[in-house]
């Protein structure tokens, strides 16, 4: 029987054969199937694997919050005929924050072997660049959007850096950043660590773990930016 592959993506326009294996390559372009987060966003990775890639000859089916979940098992029907299928999200590893479980839990369900290919995560990049502790860390997603939801989620989140011993991380819509680096400010200690990771394995890539005091002294430029917050001692 044919496999299910989830292929990462690259994190925004960085250098394919800097953060994707060269052997992929010829697994990808044996794929007819992909099951994508964005259609366009996928043929334009798809072209940067291979220019010359025929993209009118590939079938691609949608995979996010608007997908009708009733429709997901049907995505994996080309396996019965034994052609692989592809699992990709807009940028990084398919469930992994980003769509993609729940068509990996239907595969398992019928027998299907499900291949994880290697490729950037911002989580774990951001989580091995930060000096924090890796042993223990817990990711959160996306905090509340109303300011005060958001201010409690943050104190709650910082007591279990120092009950746990276990480091946070959370992201936000990059044109809130901003919104949320003052937020982290205001609400956290000012001994606590706080580890802002931008534009990942990209040439403007920006890395620094401060105490809440430091960034409080000076703020880093941000704003619309792909970025992981890390929380930490």
């Amino acid at each position: 029987m044919a496999q299910l592959y989830l292929i990462p993506v690259t994190l925004g326009e960085s250098d394919l054969q800097t953060v994707i294996p060269d052997n992929h390559r010829n697994i990808i372009l044996s794929i007819s199937h992909f099951i994508v987060e964005n259609v366009r966003t996928a043929r334009r990775f798809l072209k940067k694997v291979d220019k010359n890639i025929d993209i009118d000859s590939l079938h691609f089916y949608e995979l996010n919050k608007h997908t009708d979940q009733n429709r997901i098992s049907s995505y994996l029907q080309p396996i019965k005929a034994d052609q692989a299928v592809g699992i990709m999200s807009e940028a990084g590893c398919p469930g992994v924050a980003d769509p993609g479980a729940e068509v990996v839990r239907i595969a398992h369900q019928k027998g299907i072997q499900v291949v994880p290919m290697v490729g950037p995560s911002s989580i774990l990049l951001a989580m091995m660049a930060s000096g924090m502790n890796g042993q223990n860390f817990a990711f959160n997603g996306y905090l509340p959007i109303k300011k005060g939801e958001k201010g409690k989620q943050i104190k709650l989140l910082e007591n279990r850096i120092y009950s746990e011993n276990q480091s946070q991380l959370f992201i936000e819509a990059p044109y809130r950043n901003l919104q949320l680096l003052d937020d982290l400010l205001n609400n956290c200690q000012p001994h606590t660590k706080l580890c802002i990771a931008c534009d990942l394995t990209l040439e403007t890539e920006f890395i620094k773990t401060k105490s809440i005091s430091e960034w409080r002294k000076s703020k880093p430029a941000i704003q619309k930016r792909p970025a992981i917050f890390i929380l930490g001692k």
